[in-house]
């Protein structure tokens, strides 16, 4: 009787977990595709199963993408592109139609888990996007609930900066102007369907931005020392992830939502960037995903101070380092592979390869701030009438940002549009950076230490 009790126990235990949808701790990787030199999706879905993924995220329902990852084990998620949003969020036969088309051709042999319905929202699309966020999130449940799809888990990613503040983690509250009308029925819908906050974690970061009062080590979950206490939650933290993370619970609690589970859907380190970017290097990147990875895959779940032993699920940022990613360098450089396939550096994302089976990483070189001269100049291999129209618009800016570069003055020669793009940048730069101007233009201009002045013709410095 009592061999009974205690299967019957362990039988009611076990229906328990899977009906509250418990989860495993295998970690899985985002597959971006900002790139114009990326594999196949053939070729990607086994470099993704050869460094140990479980799980691929992709940023939209791409189906030669979806075609590829047919009869494999991998658990997917897809997501409805932000600008689809609108629409959806106010017609349910829309929502409809976009499962017919881009879930049911695939499912079940494709292992479709999970839905994202957008991506960081809040942090890269207009205002009026926003509202649409959480009407839209119900008509795809509905339209899976309609074609007994119901096991798919819906939900969007968010980013750090929904938070109101951060510090101490006890203190996280959601921004004003969100937090009531939209993040507050998003909680109430994930706490109802069992679902997931999907939160995008970077603790590289908070750390670039405050380098001098947070230590790296401490952002890489390498040191052994350094510990904060909240000094209202007296938790006690060890890295400034579970602190990242934690200000998320505590953000959801004031809302009435303490237990809506968090699914870390981005991490990672970036493995190079700008000269002005510190800390971006294969060492750090390395380290980082490495003891994340450590983190999420143990036996028995870790979880954070404020949910010790609590699964977190997660897929790491990201598969390729991707050359048509907008913005500062570092965010084309969060692979964990180069477009040709090898590895940035070695990993293995089922947790199971010892560090001391690693070869050695090469040193870094940047982790401390860059001083010096800066300038800005037209990347190599850039579309000509691309160049020609950034051109235009640094020109266009007045301050006679390009006056040297005019017929007959000082920087005229050589008179090649790469040669005046490159002065014109400088020149916009070095005037406008303290008014939040970057050496970017839509990825034509990179910085560099190398003075490219010639002659008589001297170029536009910013100094760090």
């Amino acid at each position: 009787m009592l061999k009974m009790g205690l299967l019957s126990l362990f039988f009611h235990f076990l229906f328990l977990s899977i009906s509250s949808g418990e989860i495993s701790s295998q970690v899985g990787i985002n597959y971006g595709q900002l790139g114009d030199n990326l594999p196949s999706p053939e070729k990607s879905v086994k470099l993704i199963q050869s460094i140990g993924a479980k799980r691929v995220k992709i940023y939209d329902a791409n189906p030669d993408i979806l075609n590829a990852l047919r009869g494999t084990d991998l658990q997917v998620s897809i997501m409805v592109p932000n600008q689809h949003l609108t629409n959806i969020s106010t017609n349910q036969k829309l929502a409809d139609s976009w499962i017919q088309s881009n879930v049911l051709p695939f499912y079940p042999k494709v292992k479709i888990r999970y839905f994202l319905v957008g991506n960081e929202v809040i942090s890269s699309s207009p205002k009026e996007i926003w509202y649409s966020i959480v009407p839209a999130m119900r008509k795809i449940k509905n339209a899976l609930n309609t074609h007994r799809l119901n096991k798919i888990k819906v939900g969007t990613s968010m980013a750090m900066d929904v938070l109101e503040s951060s510090f101490p983690p006890s203190n996280g509250t959601f921004r004003s102007d969100i937090a009531y009308p939209i993040v507050k029925p998003m909680l109430q819908f994930l706490s109802r369907t069992k679902s997931f906050y999907f939160l995008d974690v970077y603790p590289y970061f908070p750390w670039f931005t405050d380098s001098n009062n947070i230590n790296l080590d401490y952002a890489l979950f390498e040191s052994r020392t350094i510990k904060y206490t909240d000094p209202v939650s007296n938790l006690t933290y060890s890295n400034l992830f579970d602190q990242m993370v934690d200000s998320v619970i505590f953000a959801m609690e004031k809302l009435g939502y303490p237990d809506v589970r968090i699914w870390i859907a981005e991490t990672g380190w970036p493995n190079a960037g700008d000269i002005d970017q510190i800390g971006a290097n294969i060492y750090n990147a390395a380290t980082y995903n490495r003891n994340v990875i450590k983190k999420l895959t143990a036996k028995p779940p870790v979880g954070t101070p404020a949910r010790p032993g609590r699964v977190l699920p997660s897929f790491i940022f990201a598969l390729y380092n991707e050359n048509q990613k907008p913005g500062p360098g570092t965010e084309r450089h969060f692979g964990l592979l180069y477009p040709n396939g090898s590895n940035v550096y070695a990993i293995d994302l089922s947790g199971k390869t010892p560090d001391s089976a690693y070869e050695p990483l090469p040193k870094p070189t940047n982790n401390e701030p860059y001083k010096g001269k800066i300038w800005c100049v037209a990347a190599r291999g850039v579309n000509a009438s691309e160049l020609g129209s950034a051109l235009s618009y640094a020109c266009s800016q007045g301050n006679k940002t390009c006056d040297p570069i005019q017929p007959g003055k000082e920087c005229f020669k050589p008179d090649s549009l790469v040669w005046h793009a490159s002065y014109a940048f400088s020149s916009y730069w070095s005037q406008f950076k303290k008014t939040g101007a970057t050496c970017y233009f839509n990825g034509l201009a990179t910085p560099t230490a190398k003075d490219p002045s010639f002659g008589r013709c001297k170029f536009p410095s910013v100094t760090l």
